[in-house]
């Protein structure tokens, strides 16, 4: 007798209705970007939202590490979803404003200094601003990603 064929698995994407916000605060320390980049995945996976997840991975993973590099101090990785679109950003203890980012035909050849292009080339949007956290000055650094409604 044949075995009964499993039902095939649906790969939809279910796109959460409520707003919500995780924080991650992270050591000074080069290995937690890797933590940022599974906790954004699992997040994600867990919200319904695969279809971003390799997006939102490379962003994080720019903005993280970009702080962690040129920073001193913790870095804390937020993500929020408001309907229809996924915000990612980093605090750092710098004030001073990042640099500008390149345009993407400048970064091809380049191996440092790609961060905030490629965040510039594949995010709907993107910004920074000074923020103060826990009397600390910084600056938090953000992007966004909108889904089609």
């Amino acid at each position: 007798m044949p075995e009964p064929e499993e039902p095939a698995a649906q790969n939809t994407q279910v796109t959460p209705a409520a707003p919500w916000e995780y924080t991650l605060t992270i050591p000074h320390d080069l290995r937690a970007v890797t933590v940022c980049r599974r906790t954004l995945r699992l997040i994600l996976t867990m919200h319904g939202l695969i279809g971003l997840v390799d997006t939102a991975e490379l962003l994080a993973t720019e903005l993280v590490s970009n702080a962690v590099r040129h920073t001193k101090g913790p870095v804390i990785l937020r993500v929020s979803w408001k309907p229809g679109t996924l915000r990612i950003g980093a605090w750092d203890a710098n004030p001073e404003p990042p640099e500008p980012p390149r345009k993407l035909a400048k970064l091809l050849n380049l191996e440092e200094g790609r961060g905030l292009g490629l965040v510039r080339a594949c995010a709907d949007q993107w910004g920074w601003q000074p923020l103060s956290r826990n009397g600390s000055r910084g600056k938090y650094v953000w992007c966004e990603l909108t889904t089609a409604a």
